[in-house]
């Protein structure tokens, strides 16, 4: 996007609906924290041990989208830091998808989204990522009957 947007006006994409807009934003989501961009770099690599770390012992396949999400968000997002003017853990991540009444964010942005409404929907549903269920009494069949654990 940044060589077809650089220097360009936000091109309409669906009769409007849509904007391609070139953005560069040092912060977090909203353009929060923007002087904050080491901190939210060694955040990021902090994320990605953690998921890595998680993913060995998947076994939900739910979770797994979830991670796998939001991994791809948070390593899209860290290669900017990482590798965008101007320096190393403080480089600015690239937005360009624009929408009406929304801040122009990019598909980093989106994949984090949908690692978060999975993992809620996870937590919500009681399934842990190993695929055990927590928090809900287990019930267990005999011969007289269910009975709670």
């Amino acid at each position: 996007m940044v060589a077809h947007l650089q220097g360009r006006p936000p091109v309409r994409v669906v009769g409007g609906l849509l904007q391609l807009t070139l953005l560069r934003n040092p912060g977090a989501a909203f353009s929060t924290g923007t002087s904050y961009t080491v901190v939210l770099s060694l955040v990021a690599v902090t994320a990605v041990v953690v998921v890595l770390v998680l993913a060995r012992r998947l076994t939900s396949t739910l979770w797994a989208i979830g991670l796998g999400c939001l991994l791809g968000g948070v390593l899209g997002n860290l290669t900017d830091r990482l590798f965008r003017q101007p320096g190393f853990l403080r480089g600015h991540v690239v937005d360009w998808i624009e929408l009406p009444h929304w801040p122009v964010f990019n598909i980093a942005d989106m994949c984090i989204d949908i690692a978060a409404a999975v993992i809620i929907l996870q937590t919500v549903r009681g399934v842990s990522h190993n695929g055990s269920e927590s928090g809900k009494a287990v019930r267990r069949v005999h011969s007289d009957g269910p009975t709670e654990q």
